[in-house]
């Protein structure tokens, strides 16, 4: 499997006892990143907080690293991310930060350290537009949303 290297900062070293991302699996495809709060912090149901992570990243030039949201805290307590998957761009040098959202029946509990996400490095590859005229036929042609079945 092939590697690439990512530089991490910690922002404050108020939060050196919270690990770096990892994998938590040799078959891992996500690095679980934990919440960087110095409380407890609630997010109360149908709210959104944005959650922070006390890091920073250097992404190479031709990768992004998504966002997404860990599985087991959605199918739980409805946990969920917002924009997602998010995307940090390779010249994003600010904080990671994690756009929670509640779409569950009670307030959600997290707490110093907790995994809130999981970041997934991907390959980008630049599109290059090319207007025209008129387009190839397909099969589906111009059928929308359900075109092809609900279930």
């Amino acid at each position: 499997m092939d590697s690439v290297k990512i530089k991490i900062q910690r922002i404050s070293h108020l939060f050196d006892d919270i690990p770096l991302p990892e994998y938590s699996t040799s078959g891992s495809s996500g690095l679980d990143v934990r919440a960087a709060v110095e409380s407890d912090l609630i997010i109360e149901k149908s709210k959104v907080e944005l959650v922070p992570t006390n890091l920073k990243i250097e992404i190479p030039f031709g990768y992004e690293v998504q966002v997404r949201p860990r599985s087991g805290l959605a199918s739980k307590y409805g946990i969920g991310i917002l924009n997602s998957p998010g995307t940090i761009d390779s010249d994003y040098r600010g904080e990671i930060k994690v756009i929670m959202f509640n779409f569950g029946k009670e307030d959600f509990l997290i707490k110093r350290g907790d995994r809130i996400a999981q970041l997934v490095l991907s390959k980008v590859y630049k599109a290059v537009l090319e207007e025209s005229k008129d387009l190839n036929d397909s099969d589906r042609g111009e059928g929308g949303f359900g075109h092809t079945g609900t279930k």
